[in-house]
């Protein structure tokens, strides 16, 4: 299916939990940025909150809204039908989400969300990306702080290094935020699925293509003191560094030869010991329903940091890259990184999509593989800065 035969549908993009915390602040962003042409809709189970949510947009904004439902797979391919590009905040998302990639894939519909969930991207690799590749469906993942600043400043670095030499970039992440309730529970759903997350990276493994003449990787790094950014460097249990070994895969840009590693920065050891006690503890904790069910209780779905707190979130993701006798300093940041910054990266990835003219991919992409360049111009121009800090 080409691309210009999906004009006809009646929307450019449907934003589906758009009465999420997340989603909301998405569809926010939408109606305070989104050209006046754009065909868009916010969809959601509740028509009764959509329509409140509505209310709470500007008057001249054109929203319409339409109703589905994770658990009714006819909904969501009536959904995918319509739509030239599905953005979905509905987590967990290996509990919700795999249907509204299904009817994605089928229909020929890009699609967006912010899922950090590597068995769910997994899963949803092996089942759905040659469907997509079929239809000309982009299938993107992680399109908010998870993971665009780690996988887009780390194609940025690339290019700022020699070609056709083997590369290395190290991430270095600092922030000051909170989490919401969606992100809580589904941070404490991989923790106690260990097991199926590593049965579907096995699978995923049997399935990909294996990469020739080229190496790329993402090993988990030891904890060091990182003397190039002054701070304690902690390994990240995140989705961020497979992200970033796809896009190193897929693009040649990256070498003959790429590694990336992935670190939380932290400038006193007490706090560093501190942090990874928490995570432990966590871990742990994740592991018994009862406790499970406790810390899920403590920050329910559908809340999240207040305005005021947001307002003075802020986060950084410093990367030495290396390569060919030469080394750069580049650096990513902006303001609160899961809501705010999360919902300006989903909103301008969908019309960056929608809208830009981009390179022909299809299947499971990266947000680097599918946007690049395009969706790094946007979001410097909504304010999230990309810069180059140093160079040798």
């Amino acid at each position: 299916m080409s691309r210009q035969s999906r004009t006809d549908r009646p929307y450019d993009i449907v934003l589906f939990g758009a009465t999420s915390f997340a989603g909301a602040l998405t569809a926010e962003y939408l109606a305070a940025h989104a050209p006046k042409e754009l065909r868009w809709a916010i969809a959601g189970r509740g028509a009764q909150k959509l329509e409140r949510l509505r209310e709470r947009l500007p008057a001249d904004a054109e929203i319409d809204v339409l109703r589905a439902d994770a658990r009714d797979p006819a909904s969501l391919r009536d959904l995918a039908g319509q739509a030239r590009v599905v953005a979905t905040t509905v987590g967990p998302y290996v509990t919700y989400g795999e249907e509204l990639v299904a009817a994605c894939a089928d229909a020929g519909t890009d699609y967006l969300d912010l899922c950090g969930e590597p068995e769910f991207v997994d899963l949803m690799y092996v089942r759905h990306d040659a469907r997509a590749r079929e239809t000309g469906a982009r299938l993107v993942h992680a399109a908010g702080f998870d993971s665009i600043p780690h996988d887009l400043g780390v194609y940025f670095t690339v290019r700022q290094l020699p070609e056709d030499v083997p590369l290395t970039v190290e991430g270095f992440v600092t922030a000051d935020a909170a989490f919401s309730g969606g992100t809580f529970a589904s941070a404490l759903g991989q923790f106690a699925r260990q097991r199926e997350m590593a049965a579907a990276a096995r699978d995923r493994r049997r399935h990909e293509p294996r990469l020739v003449g080229r190496r790329t990787s993402a090993p988990v790094g030891a904890p060091r003191f990182a003397r190039e950014v002054g701070a304690w460097a902690l390994p990240m249990p995140t989705i961020d560094p497979q992200i970033v070994r796809r896009s190193a895969a897929a693009l040649e840009r990256y070498g003959p030869d790429f590694r990336y590693r992935q670190y939380a920065a932290v400038r006193h050891l007490p706090v560093a010991m501190g942090g990874v006690a928490a995570v432990g503890a966590l871990v742990a904790a994740a592991q018994v329903a009862p406790a499970r069910r406790w810390l899920s209780d403590r920050l329910k779905p559908g809340e999240g940091p207040s305005p005021e707190k947001r307002a003075k979130s802020w986060f950084s993701v410093r990367f030495v890259g290396e390569g060919g006798g030469s080394r750069v300093y580049t650096e990513v940041s902006g303001g609160d990184p899961g809501y705010d910054e999360t919902a300006k990266m989903l909103a301008e990835s969908a019309l960056c999509l929608a809208s830009d003219d981009l390179p022909e991919t299809a299947g499971q992409v990266t947000t680097a593989v599918a946007m690049g360049d395009a969706l790094i111009g946007r979001l410097r121009a909504a304010g999230i800065r990309f810069r180059v800090a140093a160079a040798r």
